[in-house]
């Protein structure tokens, strides 16, 4: 998760050098956001297939592969139709890992911290990446490019962890864990779950939303907020560091206010409120919400920071939550297939909206991020309404 995040918000990062490189315009450039989608949309319809033929041991093994013959690719900075042609690879290892790890972290016990912690390491990728392309780049001279060398060595030792750690896991192993009706497909189940497509509607909005804002942040601050490179990077690397502190910080918080609702006989006035995630993350997305409106109606730099670090903590832990939500609303036997595609599904929406804001940007300037990111927020909480109600353990609602 941790080499996923550094390699989302590279693209952003280093957009604007991909540009002078190249030669591109912005809805050209907007393409390797674009890309991964065919990746992803493999990932979405073969994960559960892929579970049951080669386990988890398959995933951990193909998923670094991809990655590694993605940015040995791109490292090479061969001609831009090849670099975007091997972004769909690594969208694909993208959709497996995503999937995969985040069906398997969302049903153990504490789901909300372990999936918050698991999101967390993405979203510390998500941050240190930023810093490491501005640094290569505006303070040593270097070319965009050298940041996939470290995108390589990195994937390389995830493949020797994951590898190691799930070589037991293999489909025969899965296959007897999660038996799947007689003749019936797991995805095929899965997909005719409401809940299902709730869930590829919420990620889809939810993770373009994400990737449109760290993809775009750098490039908004450069060009209407008229901010230096460096301070544009630093502040694309404090959105980022804003969601891993929400993703591990609110996700305890969103755990703790659970247990104590589920254990009314402390009489506290939070166990009386019958908290569940789905009042919880409203709360959240309504803060992101106005943090996103001071983000594009305060034009100050310092303004700009301090609300972008802000709207990344409260967006942290809508994801996990998003994932805890479908495991507690889904029979156990759909988590993998329903999880795993809307999950995969839904990181289309991280390819899909940040070219959309490239391309609108191309005609309008890239001010169109934030009606775009507002709107799309004022969405994911109609569709987060939209979710069935959780009962509280302890009150029976």
């Amino acid at each position: 998760m941790f080499v996923i995040g550094l390699s989302d918000a590279a693209y952003g990062a280093l957009l604007p050098y991909l540009e002078e490189y190249y030669n591109l315009s912005y809805t050209v450039v907007s393409l390797i956001f674009l890309c991964p989608f065919v990746g992803y949309a493999i990932a979405a319809f073969t994960n559960s297939w892929f579970h049951h033929k080669y386990g988890q041991r398959g995933i951990a093994i193909v998923a670094p592969c991809c990655h590694i013959a993605a940015w040995i690719i791109l490292s090479l900075h061969l001609p831009w139709p090849v670099v975007v042609l091997f972004t769909c690879l690594a969208g694909f290892g993208n959709g497996l890992v995503d999937a995969a790890w985040s069906s398997w972290a969302g049903h153990m016990v504490a789901g909300n911290v372990l999936e918050g912690c698991l999101h967390a390491f993405y979203a510390l990728g998500c941050t240190f990446s930023p810093l490491i392309a501005t640094s290569l780049v505006v303070q040593n001279g270097l070319q965009w490019y050298y940041f996939y060398y470290i995108l390589t060595a990195l994937s390389a030792v995830t493949l020797l962890m994951t590898g190691t750690s799930f070589w037991s896991k293999t489909g025969k192993v899965y296959a007897m864990e999660h038996p799947r009706e007689e003749g019936m497909s797991s995805t095929k189940t899965a997909l005719k779950n409401r809940v299902t497509w709730l869930c590829c509607v919420f990620f889809l909005l939810y993770v373009g939303a994400e990737v449109a804002l760290g993809g775009w942040i750098v490039s908004f601050m450069l060009h209407v907020r008229r901010a230096t490179p460096y301070d544009s990077g630093i502040i694309g690397t404090g959105f980022w560091a804003g969601m891993t502190v929400g993703r591990c910080g609110l996700g305890v918080v969103t755990h703790s206010l659970i247990e104590v609702t589920n254990r009314p006989e402390k009489g506290s006035f939070i166990s009386r409120l019958r908290l569940t995630e789905r009042g919880i993350i409203t709360v959240y997305i309504c803060c992101a919400i106005a943090l996103q409106l001071l983000f594009w109606f305060v034009p100050s730099i310092l303004a700009s920071a301090v609300a972008v670090a802000f709207l990344g903590m409260f967006l942290g832990p809508i994801f996990p939550s998003g994932i805890i939500m479908a495991t507690k609303l889904l029979p156990g036997h759909l988590h993998i297939p329903s999880v795993g595609f809307s999950t995969a599904l839904g990181g289309t929406g991280g390819a899909i909206f940040p070219f959309i804001v490239g391309a609108i940007a191309q005609a309008k300037g890239v001010g169109v991020l934030q009606p775009i990111v507002t709107a799309m927020l004022v969405v994911l909480l109609l569709v987060w309404l939209c979710f069935p109600r959780l009962r509280a353990k302890h009150h029976g609602i």
